[in-house]
This record gives C-alpha cells, sequence and structure tokens, in this order.
C-alpha cells in the first residue's frame, strides 16, 4: 500500500487553517508524519505544488518515493478551498493507497483488516442534521434557491433518523481507487461547477463548508452507489479505523495512532512534546528547519 500526502500551500500564504502553534510547529509535524509512516509502506508519494515541494523535499529533506507537482494546477483557486489539493491528490492515484493528513502519527502500520478494504476511513462522524459542523441544509438551500449544481450523490444524501453521517479522513484511502477517483471528481466538480461561484462568494465561512465536500460527500457518494442498481460502485463499502470518535479517544495509543486534531496542534504542552520528539529522532531534519527558517525574509508565511 502507497502513502500519499498533499500540501498546498496558497491556504498558507493567506493564513488559512494552518491550525498550529507556529509553523515551525508545522514542519516538525511533517517530519514526524512522513518519517513514521514510511517504515510501514516505503511507497511513498507527496502531491503537491513546486513551492511546497521546495520547503518538504528540497529544504527539509524528506525522502518520497515520488512527487507530484500537480497542485500547481491549483494557482487561481480560493484559498478557503484550504484542502481541495487532497481531492485532486486523490485522483491522481493508481494503486491502493492511504491518504495521511501532516497531523496524522503512524506509530505501528494499520491493521491488516483495513489495508484490504474497498475504502477506509479514521471514523465515522455522526452528527444532528440542522446542528451539525456539517452545513448540507444550507449549502442545499443556497444551490436551490439561487440555481446552481449540485451532484446527485448530494441532492439524495439522506440523513437516517435525523442523523447525519460523515467520514473523519485523517486517514484515507483503499484498494477501490475508481471509486476514490468518482467521489473525489464529484467533490471537485461541486466546488467548481461555474453555475455555484456566485453562490460560493456570498457563503460565509467557506472554509467550513469545506468539510462537507470533503468528509459528508464521500458518505453521500457510498449511500448513493449502494442504492443504485447496475451503479460500478454498489458493491462498495466503507471500512475504518475506530468505530467512532469515542473509540478513536479511548484506542488511538494502544493502536500506535495519533491524530492531533482541532485545537490539541496549538496546545503548548503537546507543542513542546512534539518539539523534543522530532529533535530526539530526527536532528537532521530538525537542523534542516531551523535553517530553512532562517532564511525566510520577514512576512513569510512560514514565520507567522
Amino acid at each position: 500500500m502507497r502513502a500519499v500526502w498533499s500540501l498546498w500551500t496558497k491556504p498558507l500564504k493567506a493564513r488559512r487553517r494552518t491550525g498550529w502553534l507556529t509553523p515551525r510547529h508545522h514542519l516538525l509535524a511533517w517530519v514526524l508524519s512522513v518519517e513514521l509512516a514510511r517504515r510501514h509502506y516505503p511507497d511513498t508519494c507527496l502531491v503537491a505544488d513546486a513551492e511546497a515541494a521546495a520547503v518538504l523535499v528540497d529544504a527539509l529533506g524528506l525522502p518520497f518515493g515520488a512527487v507530484s507537482l500537480g497542485l500547481d494546477a491549483l494557482d487561481a483557486h480560493d484559498p478557503d478551498w484550504w484542502a481541495i489539493g487532497k481531492l485532486y491528490a486523490h485522483v491522481e492515484q493508481d494503486r491502493p493507497y492511504v491518504h495521511i493528513d501532516a497531523d496524522v502519527f503512524l506509530w505501528d502500520p494499520l491493521p491488516e483488516r483495513l489495508a484490504g478494504q474497498a475504502v477506509f476511513a479514521q471514523n465515522p462522524e455522526v452528527s444532528i442534521y440542522g446542528a451539525s459542523y456539517y452545513r448540507p441544509e444550507s449549502i442545499e438551500y443556497d444551490i436551490r434557491r439561487q440555481g446552481g449544481w449540485m451532484p446527485e450523490e448530494f441532492e439524495h444524501y439522506m440523513p437516517l433518523g435525523g442523523e447525519l453521517r460523515a467520514e473523519n479522513c485523517g486517514i484515507v484511502g483503499g484498494t477501490r481507487v475508481d471509486f476514490i477517483h468518482h467521489y473525489a471528481r464529484r467533490s471537485i466538480e461541486f466546488i467548481e461547477h461555474p453555475a455555484n461561484q456566485t453562490i460560493w462568494a456570498g457563503r460565509p465561512r467557506r472554509d467550513q463548508d469545506f468539510v462537507t465536500f470533503e468528509q459528508l460527500m464521500l458518505s453521500a457518494c457510498l449511500a448513493y452507489h449502494q442504492r443504485q442498481i447496475g451503479s460500478p460502485f454498489a458493491d462498495v463499502t466503507m471500512a475504518h479505523l475506530f468505530d467512532s470518535h469515542d473509540d478513536a479517544l479511548a484506542r488511538a495509543n494502544a493502536c500506535g495512532y495519533t491524530h492531533l486534531a482541532a485545537g490539541s496542534k496549538r496546545d503548548p504542552e503537546m507543542s513542546r512534546h512534539l518539539e523534543q520528539l522530532v529533535a530526539r529522532s530526527f536532528p537532521e531534519h530538525c537542523r534542516r528547519i531551523d535553517a530553512f527558517l532562517a532564511d525566510q525574509p520577514p512576512g513569510s508565511p512560514w514565520l507567522e
């Protein structure tokens, strides 16, 4: 199984969604994420733009087996779509793989039961329709009111018993690369469709909307195609590393898995632990990070 990471730098330059206590901690996390995972998955790939590759490969020396600069094509995109590069990275894959976010650390390999699954993610996310961080009802209202376009998978998505289902994509991948391509392309088309551009421009918190395109759309595509007789994806099923968010909190350490989600990336104690761990285990990478940061001009997004 290939291990894949992605980085589009335009949101960083626009100060969108970095999440880390400092840019240095962001780079330290990249070192730890890549170096740990490649012990288990030596076939590694970075999908990035030229600036990201210059930092991660040339400056930091991270040893990816393959590097794609496909995200250079996103230069005109709105940086509020802060992880659309991840969707494009999915489309590029041609073999079973796992995409790993840079805030995910695989101390142990993923369980064998997961590696052979059609599609897998970290854990399901269940929330109440109409009162969720995911806002599909708000997006659908704006699309219908203003004459936009949405994929049938989104249009027909039905919350069960009033509960929305999405997938935490800290890790996401599988063997059914064809289905993952379809889901990613549908999400990209939803974002990029010409009829939707004025609608997105008028919506507050587009950065929040992105999780709907990434995580809820995956659930919506699965549910839709499982109901469609004759769909090439009718037999695709989803597996998870953890059964729920609470299960992830309870068993992550035992599974050799860390995902520094949300506010944990800005926690000073966690940040100090990250510094000490990378300095002890990967001192050359630490030296290269410090040299890179010392060369940055004032105002660089890697300094603020």
